[in-house]
């Protein structure tokens, strides 16, 4: 058999898996226009602060940050300890406040935000050794479950011995999800 004619038919027959392959990957990836991220709320007799788990359909984009660290209270002075930082509630709201200018940056909002990781260390105003859970949740709803952003998220809240710098009460990775804009 000469070459030309079977070299002609594997090329064909390339072709046709490499379509068929495109064909099932591009269906996979289709995402049906009602697709849509779903909150699934904590069971109970009221409102949750916190969800009991989200659904993420196949198609949506995601973004993942970063465990973020409060900003100085005055960036003009110099960081003396925590109290440059300010206490739980503080350096949560501060934390939030930077994750949404992120989210921003990237076109997100914080009601796209659906996961979140809280790690928080021992307030040491408390000398109890224990975290300002309190603290922590005050600043979290002025974030999440507010007027300007009805979603809440699911989280998980750690306290841990301690973080990167011995002036950090407060660590928050986020991640977002939202559909894309058609």
């Amino acid at each position: 058999m000469p070459v030309r004619p079977i070299v002609n038919r594997v090329s064909r027959r390339l072709t046709l898996a490499g379509l068929g392959a495109s064909i099932a990957l591009a269906a996979m990836l289709a995402t049906p226009a009602t697709a849509q991220i779903v909150r699934h709320a904590n069971p109970g007799p009221g409102p949750s602060l916190i969800l009991q788990s989200v659904t993420i359909p196949a198609g949506a984009e995601t973004l993942v940050l970063s465990g973020q660290l409060a900003a100085p209270i005055d960036p003009s002075k110099p960081v003396t300890g925590v109290e440059s930082f300010g206490d739980t509630r503080t350096q949560t709201v501060s934390i939030f406040t930077k994750i949404k200018a992120i989210l921003a940056e990237h076109g997100y909002t914080m009601a796209d935000v659906y996961k979140l990781t809280v790690f928080v260390t021992a307030d040491p105003k408390r000398g109890d050794g224990k975290m300002d859970f309190a603290g922590m949740n005050d600043g979290f709803k002025q974030f999440f479950g507010s007027a300007d952003n009805p979603n809440t998220v699911a989280r998980s809240t750690v306290q841990v011995a301690a973080l990167a710098g011995p002036n950090y009460l407060v660590e928050i990775e986020a991640t977002a999800a939202r559909m894309p804009r058609r």
